[in-house]
Formats: C-alpha cells, structure tokens, sequence
C-alpha cells in the first residue's frame, strides 16, 4: 500500500500546498473563512497527487535509465498499473468536485490548467525539448494563484506576483537539480540546460533568474500586500541566495549545487510563511 502512496509524491503535494496556502492567507484580507480553505486544500492536494501519479507513470521509462529513480514502484512494477492510473483519475475527479462543492469555478478552471500542462505538455516533452523546464515551471506557478483566487475570485496584482514569484523561484530551484543529477539526466536522455548549453551558462541563467526574483518579489510590500518584514526577508534571505549564486562562479565549490538547492527551499519557506502572514 505504501508504493501507492509514493506515487503522489507527497513532497511535491506538501510543498505546493505551501505555496497554496501562502496565496489564500495573502488573499484574506477580511479574516480566514477555514472551512473554506479546509476543503479546497483537500481539493487541491488531490487534483496535485493525481498529476504526480501520472507523471509519474509517463516517466517510468526515463526512471529506468536514472540512478536515483530506478526503484519507483512503476518502474519496479511494484502496484498495478491500472490501479493506480483509476486510483488518480478518481482523485483528479474528487477534487474537481470539491471545488464544485465549494462554488469555487475560477480555482477549479485555474487547477485543471495546471493539470494539463503539468500532466499533457511538461510530461510528455520533457525529454524532447530544454524548454520544457520553463514550462513545468508556469505548472508549479499555479498553486499560489490557486489559493489566492479561492478568496478573491478574480486575478489582480497580487495574483499576478505570486505567479511572477513562484516562477522565477523555480528556474534556478530546479537548474540546481539539473546540476546535482546531470550524468543521470543526460543517461535517460532529457535534454536539460547543463547538458545540452554547459555549466557556465546554467550558471549565468541561475544568477540571472535570481536577480530578477529578488528584484520582484518586493513589489508585495511596495503595492501593500505585505509590511516591511517581508522586505527585509526578502532583501536577507534573497541576498543570501544572490551570494550563493555568485560564489558557484569560483573554483568549483564542494556540492554547491546541493547547497543551491537546499537553500532555494529555505527562501520560498520563508517567504511563503511572511505572505501568510501579511508580515
């Protein structure tokens, strides 16, 4: 029963509903309705577990070639294929029902979006194209927005920040993946930015896309969505990863990339809990 579990990549759901939660205490200006966030949080944690159960049955080829992925249970046929496959269609359709349940339209059609680029574009391109980073990338954007538009029910500038935010974060999150697992990328053949433009370049991208979140990001407190301990986390926490980023150009540091990755996930932690909280 386990296997079944890991499908979902409960990390993966755990961490963008995060981000989710993040965008629907941003939104709540008036007070926190938490029913209403109890059911669309189940809501969106299923509709997120039944795209990680897909993506990862249209991986299972490429996990066979990957060191760190050679024992998921698709590849290990450790469940049934069919079982699992009805198992995410019914939580896709559950938590389509939720959102439904919840009068909730706008987060509905935002979340089926996300599904489909996630699950019908990114999945099945990623090894065809070192785009299809970028567009995972606009996929995993789309849980803040979520959350937000749960409260507000329309996009406005707050929304349109935490889409900025979330994908500027993301590009170098995952370059320093792509930079931990290259050799394993490259040997089930995804076509990745470090391997198919080189290290340096990856590394200018990751500085580049960094600049730019931190440049951002404080347009939360400028337009009054945050005070001013979200700026100062922003400038701290942004310019701590701005350093980590630089000193990647010296002479190559001991798993600097894991500490890149590592560190990524310290920023937008952080700076999910100061949105939370209006801070």
């Amino acid at each position: 029963m386990i296997n079944y579990y890991l499908v979902t990549k409960p990390g993966i759901v755990m961490g963008n509903l995060v981000t989710f939660a993040a965008g629907f205490f941003l939104a709540s200006r008036l007070g926190v309705d938490f029913a209403l966030m109890f059911w669309a949080v189940l809501g969106m944690a299923f509709i997120i577990a039944s795209a990680c159960v897909f993506n990862n049955y249209i991986d299972k080829e490429r996990d066979r070639k990957m060191e760190r992925t050679k024992n998921r249970a698709f590849v290990k046929e450790k469940i049934s294929y069919n079982l699992a496959l009805g198992g995410a269609t019914l939580l896709f359709l559950a938590g389509n029902a939720l959102f439904l349940w919840i009068d909730r339209t706008e987060a509905l059609i935002a979340s089926d979006i996300a599904f489909f680029i996630y699950v019908l574009v990114y999945s099945l391109i990623k090894d065809k194209t070192l785009y299809a980073t970028a567009i995972g990338s606009i996929a995993g954007a789309f849980p803040p927005v979520i959350g937000y538009l749960t409260v507000s029910r329309h996009l406005d500038m707050g929304a349109y920040l935490l889409f900025a935010m979330m994908i500027l974060w993301q590009m170098p999150h995952f370059y320093a993946i792509a930079l931990m697992y290259q050799k394993d990328y490259e040997k089930a053949g995804i076509p990745l930015l470090p391997i198919e433009k080189g290290i340096f370049r990856t590394k200018i991208h990751m500085l580049l896309y960094i600049i730019a979140f931190v440049a951002v990001t404080p347009l939360f407190t400028y337009y009054g969505y945050t005070g001013v301990s979200f700026l100062i986390a922003v400038m701290l926490f942004g310019g701590m990863w701005l350093v980590f980023a630089l000193l990647g150009f010296q002479k190559r540091l001991a798993a600097w990339d894991r500490k890149m990755f590592r560190f990524s996930l310290v920023v937008i932690n952080v700076l999910a809990i100061l949105l939370a909280l209006r801070a």
